[in-house]
C-alpha cells in the first residue's frame, strides 16, 4: 500500500522515492479526486494533475485509490517540530478543529503520539469512530417500538377491520393485525451500519479492520440502507440515548456533510475531503461562542442574509451572508469574515496581501448591518511576528467605522477561545485591539 502525505498548495513529484509518488498511483488518485464534487468544473479543485507532479489545493483530507492513498493536510506551522513530529501535530490540530465543529469529545489517551505520526487522518477518524461505537454498543444498542402491519394466523395486537373485511375477506385463515414491536432496525442503527460498511472497504490498519468486522457482526440484524436513502430526519435522540449524539456527528463526518464531501464505494476509490475555508469559519465561530459565554454578546454564524439591492416591487437581490456576526441584543456590533489563506509577511505593504474584493465585501457588510467594527481574520503563520493578533487597524473613509486585519494562531489550541474573545471587547468599543505582531494603526 503506497501512502503519501502532502500539505495544501504543495506539490509531490512523480517517482519511486519516499517523498515522491509513482506516476501510475498518481493517475489513480487524481481520477478519484476529479470525481469529487469539490473538484469543480475544471476538475482541479482538489488536485492539479500535472505532467511531473500532483499539486494540492485548498482542500484537505484523504484520497484513496487501488493500492495507494494520498493524505492532504492543512498548512499549519508547528513551532519546534519537523518531519514526522510536525505532520503528527498537524493531524492532531485538524482533528481538534473537526471535533470543535462537530461537538465531539476526544480523550487524550485515545490516540498516542506515535499514532498521530504514523497513521493517516482517515485511519485516526476510523479509530475514534469504531472505539466509541463499540463502547456504546456494549452499553446497549438503541431500540424503539415500531408499528407493524402483518397478516397472521393468530391475532397479535389489534385487528385491522378494514383490511380484514376487504383484502382478506376471501381468506379467513389469516387475521389483519397491527401491533408495536421492539426492534433494533431503526434509522439511527441503519446510519451506524452504513458508516461501518463504508469504512470496512477503506480501512487499512489491522486494528481498525478487526474492530469493523466486530461491528459488522453486531449490526447483522439491521437493514442495509443505501446512503441516499438514509433517514437522518427520522433519528430520535432523547435522555435515554443522548450518548449517541457524538457518534451520529462522527457518522455524518464519515458519510459526508457540511464541511466535506465523501465519495467512492467500490474498489475504484474513496475520498474524505474538507474545505478548509468552511471548517476554519465554523471552528472560529464555535470557539468564539465558548469565549463569549456568559457575556451580553452572542455569536451568529452564517446569519444576517440582508440583500444589497431591492427591485421596484420590493424583491431583494444579491443576498449577503457574513461569516460571523457579533450581536448585542438586535444590534450588530462587529462583523468578522474568516479567510483561510496566508497573510502577506511584508510589513512595508500596508495592504498586507488583503484582496480588494474582500475589502469591498466588508464595506458592504458595514453599511448593511450598521456595524462599527469590521474584522478580517486569518490563520497566523511563522512568517509573521508574535503569536497572532492585530496586523492592521484602518479607519473607513468618511465614517467612524474601523476595519481591522488580524490573525489567530491555531497551532496552539490552548486558550484559543480567550484569544478570540479578546478581539471583541476592544473592537466593539472602537479602541485599538492588543497587538503582538507589530501591526500599526492608520
Amino acid at each position: 500500500m503506497i501512502r503519501r502525505t502532502v500539505l495544501e498548495w504543495d506539490t509531490i513529484r512523480y517517482g519511486p522515492g519516499d517523498d515522491q509518488i509513482p506516476a501510475d498511483a498518481a493517475d489513480r488518485i487524481a481520477a478519484v479526486a476529479a470525481a469529487s464534487p469539490l473538484a469543480g468544473r475544471g476538475e482541479s479543485g482538489v488536485l492539479e494533475h500535472g505532467r511531473k507532479a500532483l499539486r494540492a489545493r485548498g482542500v484537505v483530507g484523504v484520497v484513496a485509490a487501488q493500492g495507494c492513498a494520498l493524505e492532504i493536510l492543512p498548512k499549519i506551522d508547528i513551532p519546534g517540530k519537523q518531519g514526522a513530529q510536525a505532520v503528527g501535530s498537524i493531524r492532531r490540530r485538524l482533528v481538534h478543529m473537526l471535533a470543535v465543529a462537530l461537538d465531539l469529545r476526544i480523550e487524550a489517551g485515545q490516540v498516542t503520539a506515535l499514532d498521530w505520526q504514523r497513521e493517516t487522518l482517515l485511519e485516526i477518524l476510523i479509530r475514534l469512530f469504531t472505539t466509541k461505537l463499540i463502547d456504546s454498543i456494549r452499553e446497549g444498542m438503541p431500540r424503539r417500538y415500531l408499528r407493524h402491519y402483518d397478516d397472521l394466523p393468530v391475532l397479535r395486537g389489534r385487528l385491522d377491520a378494514k383490511r380484514q373485511f376487504t383484502t382478506l375477506a376471501a381468506n379467513p385463515a389469516l387475521l389483519a393485525c397491527h401491533y408495536d414491536a421492539l426492534t433494533v432496525d431503526i434509522a439511527l442503527n441503519q446510519i451506524m451500519k452504513a458508516a461501518v460498511l463504508r469504512l470496512v472497504r477503506v480501512a487499512r490498519t489491522t486494528a481498525n479492520q478487526m474492530r469493523l468486522r466486530e461491528l459488522s457482526f453486531a449490526y447483522a440484524d439491521v437493514s442495509d440502507v443505501p446512503l441516499a436513502a438514509l433517514r437522518w430526519d427520522a433519528v430520535v435522540l432523547d435522555r435515554t440515548n443522548s450518548r449517541w449524539q457524538e457518534l451520529l456527528n462522527l457518522a455524518r463526518l464519515l458519510l459526508g456533510d457540511r464541511f466535506q464531501t465523501t465519495s467512492g464505494g467500490g474498489s475504484d476509490g474513496f475520498s474524505l475531503l474538507f474545505e478548509m475555508n468552511v471548517l476554519f469559519e465554523e471552528y472560529v465561530a464555535r470557539m468564539l461562542k465558548r469565549g463569549l459565554a456568559g457575556s451580553e454578546l452572542r455569536v451568529v454564524s452564517q446569519g444576517g442574509r440582508l440583500y444589497c439591492l431591492q427591485t421596484e416591487d420590493q424583491r431583494g437581490l444579491f443576498q449577503t451572508r457574513p461569516d460571523i456576526l457579533i450581536k448585542r441584543g438586535n444590534e450588530v456590533v462587529q462583523v468578522i469574515d474568516t479567510k483561510w489563506k496566508r497573510i502577506d509577511t511584508r510589513v512595508d505593504d500596508p495592504k498586507r496581501g488583503v484582496s480588494q474584493g474582500d475589502v469591498y465585501q466588508m464595506m458592504a457588510y458595514g453599511e448593511l448591518y450598521h456595524s462599527p467594527a469590521l474584522t478580517l481574520l486569518y490563520p497566523h503563520h511563522s512568517g509573521l511576528k508574535g503569536d497572532g493578533g492585530l496586523l492592521a487597524d484602518h479607519m473607513v473613509t468618511g465614517s467612524t467605522k474601523r476595519l481591522r486585519v488580524a490573525t489567530i494562531d491555531i497551532s496552539k489550541p490552548s486558550g484559543i477561545s480567550e484569544r478570540l474573545a479578546a478581539f471583541i471587547p476592544w473592537a466593539t468599543q472602537l479602541e485599538p485591539m492588543p497587538s503582538s505582531t507589530g501591526g500599526s494603526q492608520s
